[in-house]
């Protein structure tokens, strides 16, 4: 506070006010007889000028000046040797080093050097009095600063007058209210402001130290009208004391001890005062322009409505209050949505197979099916857009696939991992009354992009679990069906978001753990493992150039063949996918960059033999088919994650009571399998040609070789009974044959699945001769022709043709010596053994 500070100066050290840097405004003090100050006719006519920066010098009242400037300080010691008078006039410009009078306020002030003050660093303090106004007429030389000028004629208000009495009288009471109004400053200051007689002294003293800045103060100090000059100070002192008031009504209604929010509080309080005087922008701007936004936006007619009633609901909200920021935030993500912009597609459906097939190899179904939701799009320029789940094995390129169909859409990309996702709030969002309330990742994504009409890849929607937050999997009913999900809505939005236009594209391993409701809204694409040639062609056009740049390498440094590949896929890979392929690329590449920065010599062509240098012996020994001439041997056909393989079952009697043993880690499904495939045996045991004793008087044990590693599924059921049938018979079971189906208790075959895999599978292996249900034709039909070469397929209908087909007339080279007694053992009953 100016005037509070002024009363002060008595108790505090005297502050100095430098012509040449912008210091605080200097202390105003009174001097010691005002009333013998000279006047116009008294002074002289030409006056050298010290311009000064940041104050004004009004007559009678006493400053410090520091003054810096060379010119200045040759102009002062001059002044001082002299007569001691100068002329200080306020800089228009305070940044000017060099003024001329036309860069000075017209009006100035004669002032009296009191003192000079030597300082250490060769500028000097000088104390100046102010004596009379002049004018600047004209400037008479610039170095040093010499003008000629015209003086005020003072006049003060007349206190036997009644008006300018009373305006005398409002002065001193409004000095008073702001020193009262001021609690810092000591007692004696009211003393002192009563001390002050001279009516002039009185106006040019608190005109120098009430809150005004420059400009303000230099048009008081123009004015030579007494009256009019009394009535703007009355003005600024009174404009003065109301914001003291509001200062210390809003500390009035401030507890003393105040904590940390009380004090914010107080603060913004504060801050929203001066904000409302100084027209800055406060919360009744923000409303304004969150309403100009708003109308901008191209939505709803019912959400307009909404977004009115919040507005309003916000303008009313005070803004401490914590609703304020709840609300704010709201409107806010409102505004930020995307209602209504989409980006445009391309429909240029060469480009965009040419797009699929540059980043994807393969894939056919899912190229051909995105090829078609396109083509429609084209022809009817509005279509709901498909909800697509691309199921298959891990690596096989189901994510990647979703930034490809984006690409070549021309469409934002935005992918959500939902694999461990528990909470229902992730779909839905929270209330957003509740603490920390966020929207559902949907629409917080979709907001992100700033679009409506993005391409969502939903990856691993197959590992969502439920728990007491709610269950995940119910959320995503409304979101991915194409009939409810154009007024979809999220719980912190609370009003309807159309979904319709955004194409969702889901991720699973497994459609076992979907819930079913879920399962139903989506169009399942299968997305089958790759097969050697094709793993070796993603990497021969996609892999090996990508690991060879990212470890420094140049494409025509080293080059790898193919069989190169291929041994890298057999023997250091089991999988569906590619990303095993990957890392093993990457081993290679790794060595030969290490080679590269050691300065050795490159293979010019990667060979297989260089190969198992660099990753050493085969890590996978895939299953060969390995002629024997023992009975009760039979080649099954498997399906694992990682694919297709071939599946060896072996049968062996001894003597017993008809016991029967399974071994090789199988579930419950495969166990069943072998006993219907027993209890059919014994029932046709005489068309067979078995003797029926042969089941009571020997023991049957079934193994399946590679015991660590768990087996299930029902597809070995006809190659279980084929085995028996060999081992009860002792004939030969034709080469390189292999089979897949489920058995029946009354001996039908029933299809399976995975039939491209076990194929590719058996054809690795080597095998000749394949049996499947007839009811898998359609399979077969599905798979390119390049991958049945060498393959003789075979459907049965029932094992009696099973058995035809696999069993040959001649026993083996060396069959099993089967005894059989006259008399049958009895026996306890049927009896199985799992281990």
């Amino acid at each position: 506070m100016r005037l509070a500070s002024a009363f002060s100066s008595s108790a505090s050290p005297l502050r100095a006010l430098s012509d040449s840097n912008s210091q605080p405004e200097a202390i105003a003090i009174m001097a010691a007889d005002p009333d013998h100050l000279l006047r116009g006719d008294d002074a002289p006519p030409t006056l050298p000028l010290l311009p000064v920066r940041n104050t004004v010098l009004f007559p009678g009242v006493v400053l410090p000046v520091t003054v810096t400037r060379k010119k200045s300080v040759k102009l002062v010691r001059k002044a001082y040797a002299a007569d001691k008078l100068l002329g200080v006039v306020a800089q228009q410009n305070p940044d000017a080093d060099e003024p001329t009078t036309d860069e000075l306020h017209p009006v100035g002030t004669l002032a009296r050097i009191l003192k000079l003050l030597e300082q250490p660093d060769g500028q000097i303090t000088i104390i100046l009095q102010g004596q009379v106004r002049f004018t600047v007429e004209e400037q008479l030389s610039f170095t040093p600063l010499v003008a000629r000028v015209s003086y005020f004629n003072e006049v003060a208000l007349n206190p036997d007058i009644p008006g300018e009495f009373g305006l005398l009288q409002a002065l001193r009471e409004a000095a008073t209210k702001v020193l009262e109004l001021t609690p810092e400053i000591p007692m004696e200051a009211r003393a002192m402001l009563d001390g002050i007689q001279s009516p002039a002294f009185l106006t040019h003293f608190l005109s120098s130290n009430v809150q005004l800045d420059l400009p303000a103060k230099q048009r008081l100090l123009a004015l030579a009208d007494p009256e009019q000059q009394a009535r703007q100070l009355l003005e600024a002192l009174l404009s003065q004391a109301e914001l003291l008031e509001i200062k210390q009504d809003i500390r009035s209604k401030t507890h003393t001890g105040i904590d940390a929010q009380q004090r914010e509080y107080f603060l913004r309080q504060q801050l929203k005062t001066l904000q409302d005087e100084l027209g800055q922008d406060g919360p009744d701007e923000d409303v304004h322009r969150l309403r100009a936004r708003a109308e901008t936006k191209k939505w709803p007619e019912a959400v307009a409505l909404h977004f009115k009633k919040e507005m309003e609901k916000l303008a009313r909200t005070n803004p401490m209050a914590p609703d304020y920021s709840v609300s704010m935030n709201y409107v806010e993500f409102m505004l930020d949505l995307p209602w209504g912009e989409y980006t445009k597609d391309k429909f240029n459906l060469k480009q965009t197979k040419k797009i699929l097939d540059a980043d994807h190899f393969g894939l056919e179904k899912v190229k051909e099916r995105i090829l078609e939701y396109l083509a429609v799009l084209k022809l009817k320029q509005d279509l709901k857009a498909p909800i697509l789940c691309l199921y298959g094995p891990p690596g096989v390129g189901k994510t990647s696939l979703g930034r490809s169909i984006a690409a070549a859409m021309g469409r934002k990309y935005i992918r959500m991992s939902l694999g461990g996702v528990r909470d229902e709030a992730e779909i839905r969002g929270h209330r957003k009354t509740y603490v920390g309330a966020m929207p559902g990742r949907i629409i917080a994504q979709i907001k992100k992009v700033g679009v409506s009409n993005p391409v969502i890849i939903l990856d691993e929607i197959d590992k969502v679990s439920s728990d007491f937050r709610g269950d995940p999997s119910s959320a995503l009913l409304e979101v991915l069906d194409p009939e409810q999900n154009a007024t979809f809505t999220d719980n912190y939005l609370e009003v309807e978001y159309d979904l319709s236009k955004v194409l969702f594209i889901a991720t699973a391993n497994s459609l076992d753990t979907i819930q079913p409701a879920l399962r139903d809204r989506m169009e399942i694409i299968d997305l089958t493992g790759y097969t050697q040639e094709e793993k070796v062609q993603i990497a021969r056009k996609h892999l090996w150039p990508k690991q060879l740049k990212e470890h420094g390498l140049g494409e025509a440094e080293v080059k790898i063949t193919d069989a190169a590949l291929h041994r890298v896929a057999d023997d250091y890979t089991r999988e569906s996918g590619v990303r095993g392929l990957e890392r093993k690329l990457a081993a290679v590449t790794r060595n030969l960059a290490r080679r590269k920065a050691g300065k050795e010599p490159l293979p010019a062509v990667m060979e297989p033999s260089e190969i198992r240098k660099i990753l050493g012996a085969a890590i996978f020994d895939r299953d060969q088919y390995q002629d024997n001439d023992t009975a009760g041997v039979v080649t099954g056909l498997a399906w694992t994650s990682v694919g297709g393989d071939i599946l060896f079952v072996e049968s062996l009697l001894s003597r017993g009571r008809g016991k029967l043993t399974l071994s090789g880690q199988l579930g419950d499904v495969m166990k069943e399998s072998a006993i219907t495939a027993l209890s059919y045996l014994r029932s046709r045991a005489d068309e067979i040609g078995i003797d029926y004793r042969l089941f009571e008087q020997y023991d049957l044990h079934i193994h399946f070789p590679e015991g660590a590693v768990p087996k299930d599924g029902p597809s070995a059921g006809i190659a279980i009974f084929t085995s028996m049938a060999s081992a009860f018979t002792q004939r030969r079971v034709r080469p390189r044959l292999a089979m897949t189906g489920e058995i029946t208790l009354r001996g039908k075959v029933l299809p399976v699945g995975g039939i491209k895999e076990k194929l590719l599978a058996a054809r690795r292996a080597g095998m000749k001769d394949i049996i499947l249900c007839p009811k898998n034709r359609k399979d077969i039909e599905e798979i390119q022709e390049d991958y049945l070469k060498g393959l003789t397929i075979h459907y049965a209908d029932r094992v009696d043709d099973v058995l035809r087909v696999a069993l040959l007339d001649e026993l083996v080279p060396h069959p099993q010596k089967l005894p059989v007694r006259d008399e049958p053992v009895p026996v306890a009953g049927p009896s199985v053994e799992v281990q």
